[in-house]
């Protein structure tokens, strides 16, 4: 059964065994019954995450945090997390940072975290397929509807003309008398 620890229980026994004259690994899972072999591993993952130095050494260099990249301001948030509230200005000062800032990036990681992931390459072809297909829809609808129109213009032509007698035969280039000429001649016979 493995035994989950939090965060914060994680960062105060690695600033213990980082502290001069802090108790190692083995003594301090003597005092608090976690084993010395995770210890040792928080300490290690501690000592890679960030600079584990003594505190008495000299600041960053000067660096405006509205330059800070976004890697950075997520990498100073969670390096923020494991450090104890006591010794949090000390870290900020070292860092050239104000708690505000701090509260700042964390609120802009929790709407980027609530904001809905961004489109994939394929999900925009399609968004761009389905948009070029309305598009489409749409001309044909606006061309069907004309046609339509024109069917129903044509029919009301051809229903004005019959109520006045009018010959609502289609007209054709070739003349048509001469064939019915020749019905008349041999009917007449």
């Amino acid at each position: 059964m493995t035994i989950q620890y939090s965060e914060r229980f994680k960062a105060r026994m690695v600033e213990r065994m980082l502290r001069r004259g802090g108790p190692s690994a083995y003594a301090l899972s003597q005092e608090v019954g976690v084993s010395q072999p995770t210890l040792s591993r928080w300490k290690r993952e501690a000592a890679s995450l960030f600079d584990v130095s003594d505190e008495t050494e000299q600041p960053e260099p000067e660096r405006r945090p509205e330059d800070w990249t976004a890697e950075e301001k997520f990498n100073a948030v969670v390096e923020a997390a494991a450090v104890d509230d006591a010794d949090l200005g000390a870290w900020l000062r070292r860092k050239g940072l104000k708690e505000e800032h701090l509260r700042q990036w964390r609120a802009t990681m929790r709407e980027g975290f609530s904001k809905p992931r961004r489109a994939t390459t394929l999900e925009a072809a399609a968004r761009k397929e389905i948009q070029r297909l309305e598009k489409e829809l749409q001309r044909k609808e606006k061309a069907l509807a004309e046609t339509a129109a024109l069917l129903v213009l044509q029919g009301k032509a051809k229903a004005l003309w019959a109520e006045k007698g009018a010959d609502t035969r289609p007209v054709s280039d070739t003349p048509s008398s001469e064939p019915l000429k020749k019905r008349k001649r041999k009917g007449q016979r």
